[in-house]
This record gives C-alpha cells, structure tokens and sequence, in this order.
C-alpha cells in the first residue's frame, strides 16, 4: 500500500482535526453503544469535548512537531471529559510522549509510531485503577501489538498502521465475549469504537483512504438499557452501576502522593481514572461519597479545581427517555443582553428549558447556560458566561444541587466578584429574582435573593424509569411519581395529573399564597387545565402563575410561597 513514509507536525495536526471532525459525526452512533460502566450516553460527546480541547490547544502552539506533541498533550489533560475522555486524553499523550521524544529528522517513522501506539496502550492501563477487559483498554492494546508485529517485520508506515486497526477491529467486535454486559446490551464498547476513528483518521492523512461512515443502528433497546442499568453483583458487593456521582476534577499534588490518592479513591467508588503528571492530574471516579472523594487528595496536600458533579442516575434517565421518545436537551447557552448598558451585577443562571430561560430573560438574567436536572455544566463553561457578563459583579443561580459546588469554584478563578445562590429548582430560581436589583452590589442581591429561594417549597413530577421501594409505596416502571425537595418522592399514580395533585397536597400548607407552575415539554393542554382546576376547587385562596418552561423529563415542576 502506498502513502506517506513519514509524518511532520503538519500530518499530526491534521490527523487529530480529522479525528475532531469525525468524532463530532460519529458521536450519535457511539452514544448508543454506551452501556459501561453506565447507560448514560454520552461516550462519543466526551470523546469529541475532549478532542475540541486538543485542536484548540493546537491553534494557539507552534507548529513544530515538539510543539505539536506538547500541546495534545496539555490539551488532552485540561479538556479531558468524563470516564471515555479522560482514558482518551491519556492515550493522546502516550503518543505525543514518544512521538515527540523519537522522532527522526524527517518525521514519524512507522517505528517510531508503533513504539508511540504501544506507549499509548500502557499508559491507558496506569491510569485505570481497576482495568476491565472488553473496554477500550482492550482494543488500545490490541492495536498496538498489531502494528508492532507489522512494524518488526519492517513494513511501512501504512502497512504499520493497517495492521494495527485490523488487529483492532478484532479486538472491538470481540469485546461483548470479555465484559458479558456488552453481550447483554447486543453492542461493541463504545470507547473502542471511538478509538478506531483515530487509526481511520491516520490512514486518511497517509494513504487518503474516505473517512467510514457512521453506523445508523438503533442500538440497544429500552429494555436492553434498563437491564444493564439495574444490574447487581449475585455476591452483595457494589456494582459500578448503582454508583450515583460522577466527580471529576482537576488536582495539583505532589506526584510522590499520587500512588496515595489512588489507594484512597480505591475505597469509595469505582470507574477510577487518574491522569497527568508533574503535578497537576485530571481525575475521574463513580461514587456515591461526593464529599469524600473531594477531600481525599485535601488530607494529601493536594488542591482540587474546576470540579464537576454529575447525578449519572439522572443521566441514565435522561438516556432511557431519549431512546423512546428522542427527547434532546435544548442548547442553551447564549449571552440575554448584551445589547444593554453595563450593569453592577449581573445574573448568570443554569436553565433546562426555551421557555424558563425566556422567562428569566424577562426577569433580568443576563447569561444562560444549558442545564439543570439532566445536564450538569462544566466549571469552565460557567466561567465563560461569567467572563461574557457585562459587569464586575455577577451571581449565580445553579438551580440543581449538583451544580452548587461547580458555582462555588468561580470566585477563585475569576477577578470578578461572583456570588452563588444555592438554588435547587427553577422555581426556586424565579422566586429570587424578584428580589435581584443590577444596580446593587452582589453581596446584597446574594443575600435578598437566598432569603426569597429559601422560602420557596418545590416539587416536580416525572416518569418512574425503573421499579423501586420507597416510603410513599412501590413503584413500577412507568409510574409517574412526585418529588419534593427533601422528602423524596412523595406521589405515585398511573397518570400524571394524579401524581401532581397528590404532590400538590403534600407541599401546600396553609401558610402558602403563591403556586407556580412550570410546565415541560411533555405537558398538555388538557392535563394542565386539569391541575389548575383542582388548585382552585381545593385550595381556592391560592394565586397561581402559570408559566411555559419546555424542560424535557419533567412535565411539572412546582414552587410555593
């Protein structure tokens, strides 16, 4: 096969754009080969948020080859997302390691790349606490030892590399045979399958062989999911899928604790992928101690940053609901005003909906950022909007309890004076911002708009996607249930409108004057009109708001005051 010999920064470049640009195509595909470690979808969109990371790190770096490989690396670590990114992230530095280190005057040698493959995979299997067959680790090494038999045989550069995704492509479709809830699920590991794009993106640049198509499959069934979601070890001990949290960050520590670190998260979760060096680490873990697993490298020395909390229950939900109804989040995040003067203080705020981020457009927000009870923003996406504001001073409306300690990070990391309101709701989130005023300082409005959040008592309805015992009574899959923050669920019935009306009943008191409510994208008309009825016919000295918010999962979210 003919094709280059060798490859310059320029082919490296081009080949990690190539794999960018095909990862965002491929990305539909790969969410749904995504069932481990959790059903939750999302390996293609980490994988590609990470590799956006890399290209951009690559606009700004010279274009030598050292400079080339020094920054996929210090991108691949800063911009690495969730479990699949951050494994990722550590087989583009093992390339770019000994890419970098071994390069010939003329460029990469088919030697020099099948030592830089075989660096990648070992690399991949440090940075995983507890290795699992069947996963892209798998498929890395198997890839790896086939260009290295091709590489010692002497083969050139596209024979190296076509052996190596042969022996890949092997590997991948034998995955469901080592990790049974592949087999279960009737797919192939997603990340493999992600990682396979980067040797397609390496024959397009050498030989300019057509990038593959994506795979159009339906994948996994309904079913198929909630079977791999529910999954329990017959032994008593935890399976990584009744593992709540996902907490990443990133962590200065002496690299001389970091076998330490990994001893400690050991003990409190699993999916645990610890990345980097010369101290600063990209980490990743499931658990289900969010606290604990932050102040583990604290009780080392260490300083965790830009940490990110994700409710993977949430995601999995999220996930079943979008197979059977292909319900998208929309994307939200824009900048409301920037079309108006300068303001003291300004109000980022996190919304799960078109029609909530208008209503809190309406009521002064200036930046919206996509998310809530199914999509947990980055530190970095919040530090965004907050730099975007046209104002010194800005607060924060979280709106998710998940959300809260990402917030709270941004003070430090901006010169800005930023004020966190702990909202849990969206609900939560309106009754403050009747109390919010630009022209006052953070401070104040931090201190008026808590007040007015805290008064608020919330609630929310949504459909059961698994059977459950909870203190309301048991619930089967496809119940709808009421939730009240604190409480848990608190309603359970066959249809929507009885769900909310015996929430309803629960969350008002006599104390109570104000209802709003929200309502999804799910809602009706009809149902609506229903709810409202009983709120007049059983609490008539009640006013009530309704408002359209669009947020997808939760046909009613509910506020009183």
């Amino acid at each position: 096969m003919t094709g280059l010999q060798t490859l310059g920064a320029t082919e490296l470049r081009l080949i990690i754009t190539v794999f960018r640009d095909a990862m965002k195509v491929h990305s539909p595909s790969i969410n749904r080969l995504n069932v481990y470690p959790v059903p939750d979808g999302d390996t293609g969109t980490n994988m590609f948020r990470t590799l956006e990371a890399v290209v951009a790190e690559l606009s700004g770096a010279d274009d030598d080859l050292a400079a080339t490989c020094a920054a996929i690396s210090h991108g691949s670590l800063m911009g690495a997302r969730g479990n699949s990114g951050v494994i990722l992230s550590q087989i583009l530095r093992g390339l770019a390691s000994t890419m970098g280190g071994n390069a010939s005057q003329s460029g990469i040698t088919a030697t020099v790349l099948s030592d830089a493959f075989t660096r990648a995979g070992a690399a991949a299997y440090e940075a995983v606490l507890k290795p699992i067959e069947g996963t892209i680790l798998t498929v890395v090494r198997e890839t790896a030892e086939g260009g290295a038999h091709a590489a010692r045989s002497g083969a050139t550069l596209s024979e190296v590399l076509v052996a190596a995704r042969e022996s890949g492509r092997t590997a991948l479709a034998h995955t469901p045979e080592l990790l049974p809830v592949l087999k279960e699920a009737g797919v192939v590991d997603a990340g493999g399958a992600g990682f396979l794009l980067l040797m397609d993106a390496f024959i397009h640049v050498v030989t300019g062989e057509p990038m593959p198509e994506p795979d159009e499959s339906a994948g996994p069934t309904p079913e198929q999911l909630d079977a791999v979601a529910q999954r329990h070890h017959e032994d008593g001990t935890v399976d990584v899928s009744e593992l709540r949290y996902e907490v990443m960050f990133l962590l200065n520590l002496d690299d001389s604790r970091a076998p330490d670190f990994k001893t400690a998260w050991g003990s409190l979760g699993d999916s645990i992928v610890v990345v980097g060096g010369d101290g600063l680490y990209n980490c990743h873990i499931h658990t289900n101690d969010i606290g604990a697993t932050i102040e583990a490298p604290l009780l080392l020395g260490g300083t965790p940053k830009n940490i990110r909390v994700t409710d993977l229950f949430e995601e999995v939900a999220e996930e079943h609901a979008a197979r059977e109804a292909e319900l998208g989040a929309p994307v939200l995040n824009r900048t409301l005003t920037s079309s108006l003067p300068p303001v003291t203080c300004a109000v980022v705020a996190v919304a799960s909906g078109d029609g909530i981020a208008e209503l809190f457009g309406q009521l002064g927000v200036h930046g919206v950022i996509s998310g809530g009870q199914t999509l947990n923003p980055s530190t970095a996406e919040l530090l965004a909007a907050v730099e975007r504001m046209n104002a010194r001073q800005v607060i924060i409306l979280p709106n998710n309890k998940n959300i809260i300690p990402v917030a709270q990070q941004l003070d430090a990391l901006t010169t800005k004076d930023v004020r966190v309101v702990p909202t849990c709701s969206m609900p939560e989130a309106l009754a403050s911002l009747v109390f919010y005023d630009p022209e006052v300082s953070a401070e104040t409005n931090a201190r008026a708009m808590t007040e007015a959040a805290e008064a608020v008592a919330t609630g929310e309805v949504t459909q059961a996607v698994r059977d459950t015992k909870t203190d309301a009574g048991q619930v089967t899959e496809g119940d709808w249930i009421g939730l009240v923050r604190g409480d848990g669920i608190v309603s359970i019935s066959g249809t929507v409108v009885g769900a909310a009306e015996q929430l309803l009943e629960s969350l008002i008191d006599d104390s109570r004057e104000l209802l709003t409510l929200i309502t999804g994208a799910d809602a009706t008309t009809a149902d609506t009109e229903k709810i409202t009825a009983w709120v007049a016919t059983q609490r008539p000295e009640l006013a009530v708001e309704v408002h359209f918010g669009g947020q997808p999962l939760y046909p009613y979210l509910f506020g009183v005051e």
